[in-house]
Parts: C-alpha cells; sequence; structure tokens
C-alpha cells in the first residue's frame, strides 16, 4: 500500500488572507511553565533542573480558522436554512463518507473562473469513468503550485452550479478541488454579478449545499502525483470539532501496488 499525502502544510510563515499565529513554547520553557504551576496551583515545590537537560515538554498553541490548510467543509457551512432540514456540523457528518474511492478530474488547462456541465462531461470521458454513488471526486486544477501566494485566492478555476448539481446527481457526497475554494474566485464571482446581474454566480458551488447535503474538500495539494483517474482510495477524515461548519483534515490517497 503507497500513500500519497494530499494535504497543504498549515504554516503561520507563508501568506494566508486570514493570518495563522504559532507560539511555542519551548522544552525548557515547559520545565520552568510546569513548576510555576505546580508551585501556585498546588503549592508544591519542583525544581525544572531535576529534569533530562532542564527540558520537560513543548507547547504549540495556534490561532487559525477551520478553513485554513487542508479542510472539509460540512452543510453548516453553506447557510442556516436548507430544503432537506438542520445542516449538520462537522462533527456530526458519517465517518464512511469520508473513505472511499476517488475519481480524479483534470480540469487544469481552464482558466480562472468556473467551469459548466459540458466541461465535466468531457473530463468523464478523457478518465474513462463517470463518477458513481459514494465516490470521492477530486478536481485537479493546479492550483496548488501557487499556494502560499495571495495568487493562490485569486487565480483558479471552480464550479458552476449546474456543474455541481450534476455531480450530487451522480450520487457524490465529497467533492474535493486543489484550489482554494470548489466556487470561482471571489473578485471573478462579483464581476460577473455586476456584468450579468445574475445572483446565481454567487457561491453557486456552495449553495448547493443548501439543496443537497454534501462535503467540499478544498486546499488539497499534489493531486498531479495520483496513479491516474481511478483506482485509489480517498481518506479524508475530518477534526470532530463540535458544532463548527468545518474541519481541518490529513487527506491522503491510498494506492494499492503489485508485488
Amino acid at each position: 500500500m503507497r500513500i500519497i499525502d494530499l494535504s497543504t502544510t498549515v504554516d503561520a510563515a507563508v501568506w494566508e488572507p486570514n493570518p495563522v499565529t504559532h507560539d511555542i513554547m519551548s522544552p525548557a520553557e515547559g520545565g520552568r511553565h510546569m513548576a510555576e504551576s505546580m508551585r501556585e496551583t498546588f503549592g508544591i515545590d519542583f525544581d525544572p533542573a531535576d529534569l533530562p537537560d532542564g527540558e520537560l515538554l513543548s507547547l504549540d498553541t495556534l490561532t487559525l480558522t477551520s478553513h485554513t490548510g487542508t479542510h472539509v467543509d460540512a452543510p453548516s457551512h453553506y447557510g442556516t436554512r436548507t430544503s432537506y432540514g438542520t445542516p449538520r456540523h462537522i462533527d456530526q457528518l458519517p465517518l464512511d463518507w469520508f473513505i472511499g474511492q476517488g475519481v480524479l478530474l483534470d480540469i487544469s488547462d481552464e482558466p480562472t473562473g468556473a467551469v459548466g456541465i459540458s466541461r465535466l462531461e468531457r473530463a468523464f470521458e478523457e478518465a474513462g469513468h463517470r463518477p458513481r454513488p459514494g465516490e470521492i471526486v477530486l478536481l485537479r486544477t493546479g492550483a496548488d503550485r501557487l499556494a502560499g501566494t495571495p495568487a493562490y485566492f485569486t487565480d483558479f478555476t471552480g464550479l458552476d452550479g449546474p456543474a455541481t448539481d450534476l455531480l450530487l446527481d451522480l450520487g457524490v457526497r465529497v467533492i474535493g478541488t486543489d484550489a482554494f475554494s470548489l466556487d470561482a474566485p471571489f473578485g471573478h464571482m462579483i464581476n460577473e454579478f455586476r456584468r450579468t446581474g445574475d445572483k446565481s454566480v454567487l457561491w453557486p458551488a456552495h449553495f448547493a449545499g443548501r439543496r443537497r447535503e454534501y462535503c467540499q474538500i478544498e486546499r488539497l495539494a499534489r493531486l498531479d502525483t495520483l496513479p491516474g483517474p481511478t483506482g485509489f482510495t480517498v481518506l479524508c477524515l475530518p477534526v470532530k470539532l463540535a458544532g463548527a461548519g468545518a474541519g481541518w483534515t490529513r487527506a491522503a490517497a491510498l494506492v494499492t501496488e503489485e508485488v
């Protein structure tokens, strides 16, 4: 079994629209902190010099959104009202949604914007496979090469509403992308709305989740390293955050190789 890491790294040193802060308490600082806590809380004197090299344990404290790095969007992220009932949070979804046969659709030749049904149909033909219920569809846009730069949030390809509905009609419950969003970039959508006055161009992929219960995996990486359009299993279990609209995931592809 070969494991392919499909996740991006959460790194406070790279550019994010919502900056990440990462504070590190070193092992030596951890020893002193423990001594102070033991003294103040329990009245116990403890000398960190008795520890190996005067060190105890490190501690990392990060401040970030649940949509930083590779993550899974839950139905509750798309809005409070749906046509199917109360939208579930990330901790309420069944785990079997997030382990399934993968289908890679390559739309990396498309410019910034949103593709429709005809482009997805062509991608099915190129893949030699039409997605089936329970399969996890991954869209390779090539945007991950821009990760860590402002362009990652402005230059990528998403899905329009009918294209999203097509995948949901086929029984797909999890759709992933290596781009910042499954929708077109914010600036592109706003320009299209101003040009046409058509509200349906605003976040159609996300708002499809108000009609149909499904999840998105956003900010994947290295989809170009997958063995082909099929022949791999996707594992993308989200972190169990109570009441959250998304959860981080260490997404990976499992490939069985003949010996």
